[in-house]
């Protein structure tokens, strides 16, 4: 049994399990993504809050990693305040845009591979990827404003050095954890060997290389 509640199981809603299961990627991930085969509606629904908040995370974690956020403290139109409604704002935009391209690139790649499984499942399975990701935000925001104070996100702070790359080398290991998340998601949702999954994220890579040089040509 993947999860336990300390008391009566019954007072174990879907929601609730769900919110558990969140963390438990970070430590028991294959358990977490083979409840995604569940197709109980109960079950559907509860999951959209649990990785709504993982997408809003990961996307500020990202967009605080983008150049345009090393230095934004030094736009006089800027404060703290501003800061945080900007990384709210361009975190969901940059978290909802990357779930639902990667999600069907995903989707694409496992069709390719003879997977039955839709476009909703494809897209949570990069949801729950995303939780390493999000997490490094709560981590390293937190040790970078306490190390370097009012230089951060500005240019040339104390931040902008060793450390700042220390930091964002842990959010690119996050990153890098979060892609091995996919392969064991779609391992676990869909019963496939590794040569299978490795050619269906190949097919996702390949596609998204494809979309990005369209982008750039226009």
């Amino acid at each position: 049994m993947l999860l336990e509640a300390s008391g009566d199981s019954r007072e174990l809603t879907p929601t609730r399990a769900w919110w558990m299961r969140v963390p438990a990627v970070l430590v028991s991930p294959r358990p977490v993504f083979f409840a995604l085969r569940e197709e109980d509606e109960d079950d559907v629904a509860a999951r959209a809050e649990p990785i709504l908040a993982v997408i809003l995370l990961a996307g500020m974690a990202a967009v605080l990693a983008t150049p345009t956020a090393a230095d934004l403290l030094d736009n006089p139109e800027y404060d703290a305040i501003l800061l945080a409604i900007w990384t709210f704002i361009a975190g969901g935009i940059y978290g909802a845009v990357g779930y639902f391209v990667f999600g069907f690139a995903l989707y694409f790649g496992v069709r390719l591979l003879g997977s039955a499984g839709d476009f909703r499942r494809a897209r949570q399975t990069v949801g729950l990827a995303l939780v390493p990701l999000a997490a490094s935000l709560l981590v390293t925001l937190p040790l970078r404003l306490a190390l370097y104070g009012g230089d951060t996100f500005r240019a040339g702070g104390a931040d902008d050095g060793l450390g700042g790359d220390v930091l964002l080398g842990l959010q690119l290991g996050a990153a890098a954890w979060s892609v091995a998340l996919v392969g064991i998601g779609v391992r676990a949702t869909h019963g496939w060997d590794w040569l299978r999954v490795f050619a269906s994220i190949t097919a996702a890579v390949a596609l998204l290389a494809a979309l990005l040089g369209v982008f750039w040509m226009l």
